[in-house]
C-alpha cells in the first residue's frame, strides 16, 4: 500500500505564497492560451462563412442583373395615363372560429392557405378543406369539414339566427 504524504512545496510561508501565486499564474496562462486558440478557430470559421455568403450574394446579384437585362418576350407597354385608378379595398379577416368545428389552430391553417373570410370559406369545396386538414397532420384529419362552407355562407349573409339554430343541431361541426 502506497501512502502519499501531502506537504507544502516549501516550508517557508513567503516562499509557499510565491509558489501558489506562480502556480495560479501558470494555470491562468494555460487557460488564456486555450481560450485564445478556441476563439481563433471560431473566428476562422466565421470568416470562412462570411466569405462564402459574399460569394453567394455576388452570384445572386449577377443573376439578378442578367434577368433584368434580358428583354421580356411579348410584353405590351401601356402608358400610365390610360390606366384608370381603381380603388383597392382591404380585405378584413373574419373570425372563422364562429363556424362550428373550427378552432384557433384550424383557423390558422385556413388563413395560411389564403382563406380568411366567410365568403372564401363558403366558396371552398369541402374536399379542398379536407386536403388542407390532411396535409396538417393526423390530429387535424379527424375533423369533419362537410358543413363548414354552408355555415360560413350563412355567416357571410349575416343570417346569424339561422346559423345559431343549425349549430345547435351540430356536434363539433358534424351532422348527427
Amino acid at each position: 500500500m502506497i501512502i502519499l504524504q501531502v506537504t507544502p512545496l516549501s516550508q517557508n510561508f513567503w516562499m509557499a505564497g510565491f509558489e501558489a501565486i506562480a502556480l495560479l499564474a501558470v494555470a491562468a496562462y494555460i487557460g488564456w492560451w486555450l481560450g485564445r486558440r478556441t476563439f481563433a478557430l471560431k473566428m476562422e470559421g466565421l470568416h470562412a462563412d462570411i466569405h462564402a455568403r459574399r460569394i453567394e450574394l455576388n452570384d445572386c446579384k449577377k443573376s439578378k442583373v442578367a434577368v433584368a437585362a434580358a428583354p421580356a418576350p411579348n410584353v405590351v407597354t401601356v402608358p400610365v395615363a390610360n390606366i384608370a385608378a381603381v380603388p383597392v379595398t382591404p380585405v378584413i379577416a373574419d373570425d372563422l372560429k364562429i363556424v362550428e368545428g373550427i378552432g384557433p389552430k384550424i383557423e390558422g391553417l385556413l388563413n395560411d392557405e389564403g382563406i380568411i373570410t366567410f365568403a372564401q370559406l363558403a366558396s371552398t369545396a369541402p374536399e379542398r378543406i379536407k386536403e388542407i386538414l390532411h396535409a396538417a397532420g393526423p390530429r387535424f384529419q379527424i375533423h369533419d369539414s362537410s358543413t363548414w362552407p354552408q355555415q360560413s355562407a350563412l355567416a357571410r349573409d349575416s343570417k346569424w339566427e339561422e346559423l345559431k339554430k343549425w349549430q345547435d343541431e351540430l356536434n363539433k361541426g358534424r351532422l348527427e
